[in-house]
């Protein structure tokens, strides 16, 4: 099925699948209740595996500033999570609707709770890029907020709903369709994140002609003293015991290359 086909597919079809709940193909091997393990594999695409589920969010077509990335895999997953369909956080192509959630509103999958809240992509109210979903759910005992590629300011409303984040990820590179550094800093500021896992910024995987996001050490600049754990690896295991007391934490992941 064509990508632009799936999509009118699914735009028919998802909400009524995902809001009864679906039942679950048998548990995979994952960390224990309580424990999550983050994987990220570059731009704003992470794979969180906690409570016998596995959620992957935004995967992507390799492309301009993913174009040294692997492609994600969509069939090692229960739920798929995307914030737009632009190809570099929404390639859908090979994605069964049953695991696919990209609408605003509560979800209830594969026994799990998910609430995507609408966002401008774009700082022109949307009128460029449409509209980013920002999704928040529960895993592993950890609140967890991806931000996709929001552009906007986080209002008050939106605050509200996505609440005090244990694990907020945030776009920092810039370009037209995602928070620069100083934008990050202030929906930091907004949320107050214990743990913040930057996305969607420049590494050597990008297509220099094709890529006009910024490198991360822009925004780790910025961020002055905040205390910064970078992993040498694209995968981390958390447990609500490493959430860090008062003062918030960075933590960089480093994410594979092709």
């Amino acid at each position: 099925m064509k990508r632009r086909q799936l999509i009118r597919y699914l735009q028919v079809g998802a909400i009524a699948t995902t809001v009864t709940g679906l039942a679950g193909r048998g548990l995979a091997q994952s960390p224990s209740q309580g424990q999550l393990e983050i994987e990220y594999f570059g731009h704003t695409c992470f794979r969180f595996t906690g409570e016998g589920r596995r959620v992957l969010t935004n995967p992507f077509r390799p492309g301009g500033c993913t174009a040294g990335y692997p492609e994600p895999n969509v069939d090692d997953t229960d739920v798929v999570l995307v914030s737009s369909f632009l190809l570099d956080e929404g390639d859908v192509e090979n994605v069964p609707e049953n695991k696919l959630l990209f609408e605003s509103g509560i979800f209830q999958l594969q026994g799990m709770r998910f609430e995507g809240i609408p966002i401008a992509h774009d700082r022109l109210n949307g009128r460029r890029f449409g509209t980013n979903m920002m999704w928040r759910w529960q895993q592993g005992g950890l609140n967890i907020v991806h931000l996709g590629g929001a552009a906007a300011p986080i209002d008050n409303e939106q605050r509200i709903l996505l609440g005090r984040p244990d694990i907020a990820l945030i776009p920092v590179g810039g370009g037209d369709k995602a928070y620069n550094p100083e934008e990050a800093k202030a929906a930091i500021n907004r949320l107050n994140p214990r743990i913040v896992i930057p996305t969607h910024y420049r590494t050597t995987a990008a297509d220099d002609e094709f890529c006009d996001i910024k490198p991360l050490d822009d925004f780790l600049n910025l961020m002055g003293d905040t205390p910064i754990r970078q992993q040498d690896e694209n995968r981390i295991v958390l447990t609500p015991n490493d959430l860090p007391e008062g003062d918030r934490l960075i933590q960089v992941l480093t994410p594979p290359l092709s």
